[in-house]
C-alpha cells in the first residue's frame, strides 16, 4: 500500500524537506555563480561602475563614498547602493553601509579590463580616425562595451602598443599592468615652479576645447605664476610670455611634474 495513505503527516513532511533542501541548494548554486561570473557576463552597469570606482581613486587619495559615485555618474544613492550591493555579492567590491567603497583585487582587475578598452579607443580614434581630444570620451564609452577582446587587442597592435592616451593618461597593459604615476595636481604646484603637463580629464569636453585654444597640451610646458591671496586662481606662464588663468575646478582636472632643477618628477 502507498506510503501516503498509510502516513500522510510523515510524507508531507519529508515532501517539505525536500522542497528546503532543493531551494537552499538552488540559492547556493545562484551564489556561486554570482561569485564566479566573468568579465564578459556583467552588465554593462556593473562594468561601468568598476570603471568609475577606478577613476575616482586614480584623481584621488581619498575613499570613495557612495555619495561620490552618485555625484560622479548621476545616479541616485538608492540606485548607487543596489549597484554595490550587487557588486559585493559578487566579490569585486568590499562596501559596509555608509562606508568606503573598495574594490577587491578581481575587481581591480576587471576595472583595469575597462581602462585599458577605453583609452586604447579614445587613442584609436585621436590617431586613426582624426577625432579631436575632446570628441572621444564619449564615443569611447559606448564602444568599449561592444569591442570583443580580440578588436581590442588588434587595435592595441595597429597603435604600436602605446603606453598613454591622448589626454596622458597611462594605459594599462594586458594583464592591468601600469607605471606608476608621479605626477602631482597642477594646484599643488607652488608658484614660479616649472612643469610640464602629463593629464588632463578626459570629462569635460569643453575645459579640453579651452585649453586647447590657449595652446596647453600633454607635455606642454609652463611656468606658475604669481598667486592672488585668497584667491583659488592658477595662472600659467607659457614659453611665450602669454597668460593662462585658471580656476581651481579646472586646475584640479590637470597633472603635472616639476621641472625646477634640484626636484625630480611628481615631488612637489
Amino acid at each position: 500500500m502507498d506510503c501516503c495513505i498509510q502516513c500522510p503527516e510523515h510524507c508531507v513532511v519529508n515532501v517539505r524537506k525536500t522542497q528546503k533542501y532543493e531551494s537552499f541548494s538552488a540559492k547556493t548554486v545562484i551564489l556561486v555563480r554570482l561569485v564566479n561570473m566573468t568579465f564578459q557576463e556583467l552588465s554593462t552597469n556593473s562594468q561601468d561602475y568598476l570603471k568609475v570606482l577606478w577613476d575616482l581613486r586614480e584623481w584621488s587619495d581619498k575613499a570613495v563614498q557612495p555619495t561620490d559615485l552618485a555625484r560622479k555618474t548621476g545616479m541616485k544613492p538608492s540606485t548607487v547602493s543596489g549597484a554595490m550591493a550587487r557588486l559585493t555579492t559578487q566579490g569585486l567590491v568590499t562596501h559596509a553601509p555608509y562606508g568606503d567603497i573598495i574594490l577587491t583585487p578581481l575587481g581591480e582587475q576587471y576595472a583595469l579590463k575597462m581602462v585599458r578598452r577605453h583609452r586604447l579607443l579614445e587613442t584609436f580614434l585621436v590617431e586613426k580616425l582624426g577625432y579631436r581630444w575632446d570628441e572621444v570620451h564619449k564615443e569611447a564609452d559606448q564602444l568599449e562595451h561592444a569591442a570583443s577582446d580580440l578588436m581590442i587587442e588588434r587595435i592595441d597592435e595597429s597603435l604600436g602598443h602605446p603606453t598613454k592616451d591622448p589626454h596622458g593618461d597611462a594605459i594599462p597593459g594586458p594583464n592591468g599592468e601600469m607605471d606608476e604615476d608621479k605626477s602631482i595636481l597642477l594646484t599643488a604646484a607652488p608658484e614660479g615652479a616649472k612643469i610640464r603637463i602629463e593629464r588632463v580629464s578626459d570629462e569635460d569636453s569643453k575645459l579640453l576645447r579651452f585649453l586647447q585654444q590657449q595652446g596647453l597640451s600633454i607635455d606642454g610646458t609652463a611656468t606658475i605664476g604669481k598667486f592672488t591671496p585668497y584667491s583659488d586662481i592658477v595662472t600659467l606662464v607659457l614659453p611665450s610670455g602669454a597668460n593662462v588663468v585658471l580656476g581651481a575646478s579646472a586646475a584640479e582636472r590637470i597633472r603635472v611634474t616639476r621641472l625646477d632643477d634640484g626636484n625630480s618628477p611628481g615631488q612637489a
